[in-house]
């Protein structure tokens, strides 16, 4: 038997019930200091075990540095991991070019410095280092590195998804705005990406600012949302909510999240679709968390519950992407399969989404 013959994964009701009952899981950290070593973070993993052949990528040391600096309490083992994931980003980092994305086992990079979204993704753990980093040196450094990161905004080229990339980079600024009000990098890096974004267009069915559905969407509209609360427009930030409320609702099948799958989704192809991704509901967690904290409107509150509860079973296939053994996310939802690999992505990704519900589980009734 091999792990393939586990593809078929559809749970019991017993086990259904038992994920759904109660309170939602704390986020572990086991399988992400599984996935770690004194160098950063291995990309992929052939079920719960390592794929230490495959290397290092800045994309996913981010999306580690970030989910660790968000937890209000880290442990010491917390504190340790930040200090390497911030380690590898500085490595990562050339202040002309942008980024190296990819380092082998060897730890030798095996890319360009460049500004692809990698770069995006690089300054908005480093905004976030530099407002939520544990100790003090670690908040210092990254504050740092992300005015260096700011000023590459200008070189973004034809290999980056502008949007994205820049949308990313709005976060980070967001978090640096927010420790540092009327940063000047972090404001600019924010208007930059408003206008990069752009508005909602005038077709109420399509009002996308792209002409297809990618991954990682909902990065969108929460920057907007973000730029509008740190810049002071009333305006922009209208557009990103309703951005977002156009693509949640989309995104909405039978009351449960339904989100875009991997290879994107235009208008006429079929929903529900597969093979979908971790990171996407964890993306919709984010901004639905960022919209209702900054409007304290409570239907917000339903985006982030459904994200939540896509992880554990409640989508379009009756499936949980959480195994509760390691700790780890499973790395795809097929129509009636889980990928059975726990890659730093997804595992990320369900880490993310659980820290939201800490804080929701403790708002007394959130109607779905």
């Amino acid at each position: 038997m091999t792990i393939d013959d586990h593809l078929d994964t559809r749970p019991s009701d017993q086990e259904l019930q038992r994920l759904l009952s109660g309170k939602t899981p704390e986020p572990s950290f086991a399988h992400l200091v599984r996935m770690s070593d004194d160098t950063g973070l291995f990309e992929h993993a052939r079920g719960p075990i390592p794929k230490r052949w495959h290397g290092y990528c800045v994309d996913d040391v981010t999306r580690g540095l970030i989910v660790v600096c968000r937890e209000p309490e880290p442990s010491e083992q917390l504190v340790r991991l930040a200090e390497v994931y911030l380690a590898f980003l500085l490595h990562a980092q050339d202040r002309e070019r942008g980024f190296h994305n990819r380092m082998g086992l060897d730890r030798v990079w095996h890319d360009e410095p460049e500004t692809g979204e990698w770069w995006g993704r690089g300054v908005w753990a480093l905004g976030t280092a530099a407002n939520r980093g544990p100790t003090p040196w670690i908040r210092a450094v990254a504050l740092e590195r992300f005015d260096d990161g700011a000023k590459l905004r200008a070189g973004l080229g034809p290999q980056s998804r502008l949007n994205h990339a820049m949308a990313y980079a709005a976060l980070g600024a967001a978090e640096v705005a927010e420790a540092h009000p009327g940063h000047p990098a972090a404001l600019s890096v924010l208007a930059d990406a408003a206008v990069t974004i752009g508005r909602p267009g005038p077709d109420p069915a399509w009002p996308w600012p792209e002409p297809r559905l990618e991954y990682g969407d909902a990065a969108l509209p929460e920057a907007l949302i973000a730029a509008g609360q740190h810049i002071g427009d009333e305006a922009l930030l209208r557009d990103g909510l309703a951005l977002l409320e156009w693509l949640l609702t989309l995104s909405t099948r039978e009351r449960h999240l339904s989100p875009t799958p991997a290879g994107g989704w235009s208008p006429g192809d079929p929903r529900p679709a597969y093979h979908q991704q971790p990171i996407e509901a964890a993306a919709y967690a984010d901004a639905c968390a960022r919209a209702y904290a900054v409007t304290r409107d409570r239907k917000w509150l339903t985006g982030v519950r459904m994200s939540i509860d896509w992880f554990l079973g409640v989508n379009d296939s009756g499936i949980p992407l959480i195994d509760k053994a390691t700790g780890g996310g499973y790395d795809g939802l097929g129509l009636d399969w889980r990928n059975p690999n726990q890659g730093a992505e997804s595992t990320i990704a369900l880490i993310s989404t659980l820290q939201h519900a800490r804080w929701l589980d403790r708002i007394p009734t959130v109607a779905t």
